[in-house]
């Protein structure tokens, strides 16, 4: 298969998109049959969509980790794509809470959360005879605090976008190429990452977060995060939309109910949205 033949012909793309595509064609295709660990977002959706279309949905099995740390639209997104997709698609708990290591939410945090889930996936795969796991990380991913990396290569997961060398901005171009509602979906890292370093990790404040920013997205918000410091909400938004939640209305109504959620104060970062913003105390 061609990297042409996933997309309409009417569709042009850059050729160094194009070329990359190529490589992961080619790399997916030396697996013969393969388990994503599939969270429902930009880079995992397209690595399932590729990975079904090279080596046949029957060949590709999508495997979920559900855990507090996942909010529960983004469960049901990733369960509608994945069915969608024609894989099938398994949801499995690695119970990272388990493990006071994670839960003590220490900086390598993400990495006692990535090897049980990778434990779990590859544990789940051998049940159905797949031997090749793959996830989704980027080229872009190289640049920043990612423990998770070191579980993926202690557990032989591979990372065939990063081995493309495919970046999120190639990503998003070649999923809207093939018409994936996941193009221009917002990043979205899992719910632990919204309480700084050395802040307990718990099933309550977990939901806590989740409700909260529940409630920006239903106001229309994309993308937004809630930074729990205590008994303190820092909310990052796009500063494109700054003057919306300056509105005194709806400003009122949003503080209001983030404050009957449990926090006493509810501030905006002036810097905006950023990925990894708990990173910079690092």
């Amino acid at each position: 298969m061609s990297p042409m033949s996933l997309m309409s012909p009417m569709s042009p793309m850059a050729p160094a998109a194009a070329a990359k595509l190529h490589r992961l064609q080619a790399a997916l295709r030396s697996a013969g049959r393969a388990a994503v660990a599939f969270s429902g977002g930009v880079d995992s959706s397209f690595l399932l969509r590729v990975a079904a279309d090279t080596l046949g949905p029957a060949n590709v099995l999508a495997i979920i980790g559900d855990s507090p740390s996942l909010p529960r639209h983004e469960l049901a997104l990733a369960r509608q794509f994945a069915a969608a997709t024609g894989v099938e698609c398994l949801v499995i708990f690695p119970e990272e809470m388990r493990n006071p290591r994670y839960t003590a939410n220490p900086p390598d945090r993400c990495y006692f959360c990535k090897h049980a889930l990778f434990t779990g996936v590859r544990q789940a795969a051998a049940n159905r005879g797949i031997a090749t796991i793959l996830e989704g990380s980027n080229a872009d991913d190289t640049g920043d605090h990612r423990p998770g990396r070191r579980a993926a290569a202690e557990l032989g997961v591979q990372s065939p976008l990063l081995e493309a060398g495919l970046a999120k901005a190639e990503i998003r171009e070649l999923s809207r190429h093939l018409g994936l509602p996941t193009a221009d979906k917002p990043a979205m890292a899992c719910l632990a990452s919204r309480l700084p370093y050395g802040t307990p990790v718990t099933a309550a404040s977990l939901a806590q977060v989740e409700a909260a920013e529940s409630r920006l997205r239903d106001a229309g918000f994309r993308g937004a995060r809630v930074r729990h410091h205590g008994d303190i909400a820092r909310l990052e938004l796009d500063p494109a939309e700054f003057p919306r939640l300056l509105d005194p209305n709806l400003r009122g109504e949003l503080t209001a109910a983030l404050k009957r959620l449990g926090w006493r104060y509810v501030s905006l970062d002036l810097q905006g949205y950023r990925t990894g913003s708990l990173n910079e105390a690092l």
